[in-house]
């Protein structure tokens, strides 16, 4: 078993090198011009770089807070040794297509170290459920702060624009309705039910079912325990991949303000600068989760945010620096993941 999961270990490790490989080539502009979008960054790249401590910081203590609602105590495992998972499992969901799953089975074989497999695999698909819901969330909290800049005469609005935030709005209440039955009912066997609707994956659905319907009805009855008996854990998880997200948003507004666009400078200016960035943001992971089954999202996130930066009245072209500078971004944190990946603790 052990020489089983080292080979696993290596054939995800295999993945993560070639997605870096694979975007280091995919980019839409010379190396040159790589070079000089790099070098006009300068010395902005270390904040954009190190924000992601702390939004990775917040990713594995909403993760800490499900593993520990779920098995009901403190968990038997350190918080690096969380955070470690939670970046090197981010950096393999590049490497993966169908919205970004890989990092998923990588945790669950890291984490049945620690605990039992049930509890493992439960605190896994928990914690990828919280950090759906909560793009959800912040996709529909995006939409009031749109409303509320359009309040202020900062944002048009069109029927156009409000037909496609109508759009959205719906679009997230369906998914509230979906999750909520998820955390009340159980989810797993559910989702097993639907796969089994598939021709070519019927039968397979079915022995799935047959031979671990007991750990299966285990994993479901652990999803709804921590959303019934333990909400202090499930709304701490929420609200820390929550606020992950809002910190995420300041990644781009550096990049403005490394621009010069600032909205008049001043703590008025900063405040709607930073505004503008959540918008941004909130776009561009819209758009990039709804073709999410692409490896690496190659030219759908550089796209969402050509897209939702012209929509805000700014140059294509900054679009297209914010996007190629989130992509050095996303490689050098792939490249931090793999390493962390061959650490021996």
């Amino acid at each position: 078993m052990v020489w089983t999961k080292q080979r696993l270990n290596n054939l995800f490790f295999f993945l993560g090198c070639a997605a870096c490989v694979v975007m280091l080539f995919t980019f839409d502009v010379s190396f040159v011009e790589l070079w000089g979008h790099i070098c006009h960054a300068g010395y902005w790249l270390l904040p954009i770089l190190g924000i992601w401590f702390v939004v990775y910081g917040l990713n594995a203590f909403a993760w800490k807070a499900i593993i520990e609602g779920n098995i009901g105590k403190k968990a038997p495992i350190s918080f690096w040794r969380i955070y470690r998972l939670t970046i090197t499992g981010y950096a393999l969901n590049y490497a993966t297509p169908v919205g970004g799953l890989g990092g998923e089975p990588y945790r669950i074989m890291e984490l049945s170290k620690d605990i039992d497999n049930q509890h493992a695999t439960s605190s896994v698909i928990l914690y990828a459920m919280m950090h759906f819901f909560a793009h959800f969330w912040f996709w529909f909290i995006s939409i009031f702060i749109y409303l509320a800049l359009v309040l202020v005469g900062d944002m048009p609005m069109t029927t156009a624009i409000g037909l496609v935030l109508g759009v959205i709005i719906l679009f997230c209440l369906l998914a509230f309705y979906i999750f909520s039955r998820g955390y009340r009912h159980g989810l797993v066997v559910y989702v097993l039910g639907l796969i089994g609707k598939i021709p070519f994956l019927r039968g397979w659905s079915r022995r799935f079912r047959g031979k671990h319907a007991e750990a299966l009805r285990n994993i479901d009855a652990q999803i709804v325990a921590l959303y019934a008996q333990d909400s202090k854990a499930f709304y701490t998880s929420l609200v820390l991949e929550y606020s992950s997200r809002m910190v995420q948003s300041l990644e781009v507004m550096f990049m403005l303000l490394l621009f010069g666009i600032d909205n008049g400078g001043g703590i008025d200016g900063l405040v709607l600068t930073y505004l503008h960035s959540v918008l941004i943001v909130a776009f561009t992971t819209l758009f990039a989760n709804l073709i999410g089954f692409l490896p690496m999202q190659i030219g759908v996130q550089e796209g969402g945010f050509v897209l939702s930066i012209a929509a805000l009245g700014l140059s294509a072209a900054l679009g297209i620096f914010v996007s190629i500078i989130c992509r050095v971004r996303e490689i050098i944190w792939i490249a931090v993941g793999m390493a962390l990946m061959k650490i021996k603790e």
